[in-house]
């Protein structure tokens, strides 16, 4: 990368962008329980929204132009994946049960928060020392034998602290930069997806650009456990068009199979993606658009479903002319996923100049 181009993608943030981005990811939004992230996602937005409203499950939707019969929307998620306590032992350790794809083998020596109505209660997954594991027997952690450890000697003591079945569990990580080049947190799947299509209404916002459509910036609940979020809010906006952005894996670093994940990059631009929910149509205007303002970018095959929000937002009402553009990252459902700054810049620069490309009243339909 050049000097010159890596000024320009750090001038790209504002510091005011940058700080939201670091206490939306610090703040915790598990699937279920997304209120204080999407609060905070809210108010960094309105100041570039014309409306917003929310949905009984809170799901936030900003809109610019509402009163705009054609309706496109862009769309991120905002949960992250997490934890429920399951059983609490008479010892006062605590099983799990997952929400979400919640990594089962990077749990033990993890720190964690617990949610009560209390407040934080501060916990850590044991695991046996190194010197008393039978290396020939050694056993891989599961759900059977991870546990959390809360300094507790009985279950009463778990209780008084305010702990009890159904408690939601998070990892404590903290958002960070890498070599000046990558975002890194847990949760960037996919609440940097949030911060891009609240960085495109910034960018209009501050650009004076006037949309000929109203825009709908979906920031949708419950995605990790089936789409629900955006299930149901397609259903309420019912939208013309939707954009989706989310995450995928960038198979650059060791361990990870090309043949079965693709040939994909951090730091060499935006995946679209093709596969029976993306109308092509569509997806050939965002790539005209990202050749067109020299926007590198990638492809990936989705096949029989794309595992995001575009299927939901694609099949709902009568159809609705649907695409993907997702954002390489590394080591999903970690709590060190890494994402290339440049590829942030390209996904936001990528959704904004598609929007100037979309018609008032765009006929996408493949027979007309």
């Amino acid at each position: 990368m050049s000097k010159q181009k890596k000024r320009k993608d750090k001038s790209f943030f504002t510091p005011a962008s940058l700080t939201f981005l670091k206490n939306y990811i610090n703040n915790p939004s598990p699937t279920g329980f997304e209120t204080e992230g999407q609060k905070l996602w809210l108010n960094y937005i309105k100041p570039y929204i014309d409306a917003y409203f929310t949905d009984t499950y809170g799901t936030v939707v900003g809109v610019i132009n509402p009163s705009a019969p054609y309706k496109v929307v862009i769309e991120a998620h905002a949960d992250e994946i997490s934890w429920f306590v399951h059983y609490i032992t008479k010892d006062g350790f605590i099983y799990l049960r997952k929400n979400g794809g919640s990594d089962h083998q990077i749990a033990p020596s993890k720190r964690v928060n617990i949610h009560t109505e209390k407040g934080i209660v501060k916990g850590i997954f044991g695991w046996p020392a190194i010197h008393v594991r039978d290396a020939a027997r050694e056993e891989t952690p599961t759900l059977k034998n991870i546990f959390l450890d809360l300094g507790c000697k009985s279950d009463k003591e778990v209780e008084e602290l305010g702990v009890h079945v159904g408690c939601v569990v998070t990892y404590e990580d903290e958002f960070m930069e890498l070599n000046d080049r990558y975002f890194v947190g847990r949760a960037l799947d996919n609440r940097i997806g949030g911060f891009m299509i609240a960085e495109v209404a910034r960018l209009l916002k501050e650009s004076k650009t006037k949309l000929p459509f109203g825009l709908y910036i979906v920031n949708a609940v419950q995605e990790e456990i089936g789409l629900r979020g955006a299930e149901m809010i397609a259903h309420k906006i019912k939208p013309n068009v939707a954009i989706i952005t989310d995450v995928c894996h960038d198979t650059q670093s060791p361990m990870m199979n090309k043949i079965s994940s693709g040939d994909l990059a951090c730091g060499k631009g935006p995946v679209v993606s093709y596969g029976p929910a993306v109308q092509n149509n569509l997806l050939r205007l965002i790539i005209d658009t990202a050749k067109k303002s020299k926007i590198d970018f990638q492809r990936q095959a989705a096949s029989r479903s794309t595992g995001t929000d575009t299927d939901a937002f694609a099949y709902s009402n009568d159809g609705v002319a649907s695409a993907l553009i997702s954002l390489p990252l590394r080591y999903m459902h970690t709590t060190v996923e890494s994402v290339h700054k440049d590829d942030v810049a390209s996904v936001i620069k990528l959704i904004f100049d598609t929007l100037k490309n979309i018609k008032n009243n765009h006929d996408f339909r493949y027979i007309r």
